[in-house]
């Protein structure tokens, strides 16, 4: 591990490299909200791979990837533990033209939301109650036949390290719907990508997809499995790259 100096030295310029990288590409593919949806969807994986290989040449973080066997050939839900934005940028890399499930104001974002929206993500107004359910399921059901995977962040948020789980029904009902396998997504992104602040610290994020949860279950036991196998996923791909839970106290 670099000594802090260094370590904030290398965060500082990586995160100099990322957003002048940003802006570059968010200029040059303006044009690309003119032309056919899939030129939008190659330039944000464009934009994620040249994102990720500076990660790794300027503050030293690299990936593994393990389980792509686990992901079936067809229509798949990827439901992704959502630690910190490196999963965001990264289901770029991971899984082709994703058709990520976000909330409505990630969309505000200058460049980035412009992009999304041509890209035709899967846009969820939060505070559209009953209706917001069933817009997600209409959209999800458009990208599959366009054969897009839906990438999902079961709990909405990112989490703390060690916070309960909160995983939010909109998977249930996706997974209810389409009548399609889920692909639990475990990771420890941020051990590396703090959740706050603009460290990056080196090592190796990895990422393992699961086997798949087959189409069938009730919404209740589905969410129960789903959430089983992400956090024991996830608790250990932590302690592989070196996390050590707080010990819980006891008094007499």
């Amino acid at each position: 591990m670099p000594r802090p100096p260094l370590l904030a030295l290398r965060s500082f310029l990586f995160q100099a490299f990322f957003w002048t990288w940003s802006t570059l590409i968010n200029l040059a593919y303006i044009p690309a909200l003119l032309l056919d949806r899939k030129v939008t969807l190659g330039g944000q994986e464009i934009w994620a791979r040249v994102s990720l290989w500076g990660l790794k040449w300027i503050a030293g973080l690299e990936y593994e990837v393990r389980g792509r066997e686990n992901i079936p050939p067809g229509p798949v839900m990827i439901a992704a533990k959502h630690l910190s934005m490196w999963e965001t940028l990264a289901a770029h890399v991971l899984v082709h033209h994703p058709a990520t499930v976000m909330k409505r104001q990630l969309l505000m974002i200058p460049g980035y939301g412009w992009y999304a929206r041509k890209a035709r993500m899967i846009v969820i107004d939060r505070e559209a109650g009953p209706s917001a359910i069933r817009t997600m399921i209409a959209d999800a059901k458009t990208r599959l036949a366009e054969g897009r995977p839906i990438v999902i962040f079961p709990e909405g948020t990112r989490r703390e390290i060690g916070a309960t789980p909160d995983y939010k029904p909109g998977v249930a009902a996706l997974y209810s719907m389409l009548d399609i396998p889920c692909v639990p997504m475990a990771h420890n992104s941020s051990l590396f990508w703090l959740r706050r602040g603009f460290l990056r610290k080196p090592g190796k994020v990895i990422v393992e997809f699961l086997p798949a949860i087959m189409p069938g279950l009730k919404r209740a036991a589905f969410m129960a499995e789903l959430e089983k196998r992400t956090e024991e996923a996830v608790a250990r791909l932590l302690a592989e790259g070196g996390y050590r839970a707080a010990p819980v106290s006891s008094s007499a």
